[in-house]
C-alpha cells in the first residue's frame, strides 16, 4: 500500500472535498433559487403572479430553466476567438464559488479561516472583471465589446470606494480575519457607527455585480444584453449564475463587515437561542431583498451620471469618511493595537 494512504492523506482529502461541496451544493441551490424569488418579488411588486405553473408555487422553474439552457446548442460565433470564448464563462463562475472559502457562517465554521480573510475576498471580487472583458472581446461583436468596457470602467470605479469602506471598518477593528471583524461587533454592529459607509458599500455592491440601476453593461436598449449577447446554452448559464452568486456574496460581505455576520441582533434571550448561520443566512436574505427591490423600482442610470456617482461622490465622501474615522479613533485613543 503507498505510503501517503497509510498516514493518512488520502482521508484528510476526502474531508476536504466532502466540506467543499457542503459549502458549495447549498450555494448552488441557493443561486437557482434566487432566481426563482427575483421573479416572484418583482411580480408581485407590479402587479403579476410570476412564476407559478412549473410544480407547487412555481417551485420547480428553476430546474426546468436548467433543463432548457442544457438541451440548447452551443454556438460558437465565426470571427470568435474561441478559446478564451469559452473561458469567459466559466471563469466568472468560477470566481464566485471560491470566494466563499473565507466566508464564516459561525465561529470555527469556516473552510479556511486565513488571517487575510478580507484580502481574499477583495481581491477575487476584483478578478470577476476579467471574464467579462474576455468575453467582449472574444465575441468580436461591437456590442459585446461595448458591454465589456463599460463592465470594466464600472468596476473599477466602484471598487476604489469599496476599498475605502473596508479601510474605514479595519480601522475599527485592527484585524484582516473576517472571524475577528464579526467579533469586534459583538456591542455594536458597524452599521450604526458606520451608517454612511454602510449606505456607500452597498450601492457599490449593486454597482459592482452591474445590478440595476446601474446594468449598464447589459443596457438592452443599446447594447441587445451587452458582454453575453453572443452566448447560448450552458455558456449563458454560466453567465447567470455567475451573477447571482456574485449577489449572493457581496450580500454576505456586507452583512459581514456592518450586520455582524452570525451574531444576533440582541444578546439574550430568544435571540440568541436561535443558531449563528440561521442570523446570518436571514441577514444575507434580507440584502438580497433590497437587491430585488430596488430593481422593481429604480430606472437605469445614464452612463455620465454612473461615473459621476462614482468618482465625484462616492470617493470623495468615502476618504474624508476614512480620514474622519481615524481622527476620531487617535484622539479618543481607540485605535487597534497594531495601527497605534
Amino acid at each position: 500500500m503507498p505510503e501517503f494512504l497509510t498516514q493518512g492523506w488520502l482521508f484528510e482529502l476526502i474531508i476536504i472535498i466532502g466540506k467543499i461541496l457542503l459549502l458549495v451544493v447549498p450555494l448552488l441551490i441557493a443561486v437557482a433559487y434566487l432566481t426563482l424569488a427575483e421573479r416572484r418579488v418583482i411580480g408581485f411588486m407590479q402587479l403579476r403572479k410570476g412564476p407559478n405553473v412549473v410544480g407547487p408555487f412555481g417551485m420547480f422553474q428553476p430546474f426546468a430553466d436548467a433543463l432548457k439552457l442544457m438541451a440548447k446548442e452551443t454556438i460558437l460565433p465565426a470571427g470568435a476567438d474561441k478559446i478564451v470564448f469559452m473561458i469567459a464563462p466559466i471563469l466568472t463562475f468560477v470566481l464566485a464559488i471560491v470566494a466563499w472559502a473565507v466566508i464564516p457562517f459561525d465561529a470555527g465554521l469556516v473552510l479556511a479561516d486565513i488571517n487575510v480573510g478580507i484580502l481574499y475576498l477583495f481581491a477575487i471580487s476584483s478578478l470577476g472583471v476579467y471574464g467579462v472583458i474576455m468575453a467582449g472581446w472574444a465575441s468580436n461583436s461591437k456590442y459585446a465589446f461595448l458591454g465589456a468596457l463599460r463592465s470594466a470602467a464600472q468596476m473599477v470605479s466602484y471598487e476604489v470606494s469599496m476599498g475605502l469602506v473596508i479601510i474605514t471598518v479595519l480601522l475599527c477593528v485592527g484585524s484582516l480575519n473576517l472571524s475577528a471583524i464579526i467579533e469586534a461587533q459583538r456591542g455594536m454592529w458597524f452599521f450604526i457607527p458606520l451608517f454612511p459607509m454602510f449606505i456607500v458599500f452597498f450601492i457599490s455592491t449593486l454597482a459592482e455585480t452591474n445590478r440595476a440601476p446601474f446594468d449598464l453593461p447589459e443596457g438592452e436598449s443599446e447594447l441587445v444584453a451587452g458582454y453575453f449577447v453572443e452566448y447560448s446554452s450552458m455558456s449563458f448559464a454560466l453567465f447567470f449564475l455567475g451573477e447571482y452568486a456574485n449577489m449572493i456574496l457581496m450580500s454576505a460581505m456586507t452583512a459581514l463587515l456592518f450586520l455582524g455576520g452570525w451574531l444576533p441582533p440582541f444578546d439574550f434571550a430568544p435571540f440568541t437561542w436561535v443558531p449563528g448561520p440561521i442570523w446570518f443566512i436571514l441577514k444575507i436574505v434580507a440584502l438580497l431583498f433590497v437587491f430585488l427591490w430596488v430593481r422593481a423600482t429604480t430606472p437605469r442610470y445614464r452612463y455620465d451620471q454612473l461615473m459621476r456617482l462614482g468618482w465625484k461622490v462616492f470617493l470623495p465622501f468615502s476618504l474624508i469618511w476614512v480620514v474622519l474615522t481615524a481622527g476620531f479613533l487617535l484622539a479618543t485613543d481607540n485605535l487597534p493595537p497594531f495601527m497605534s
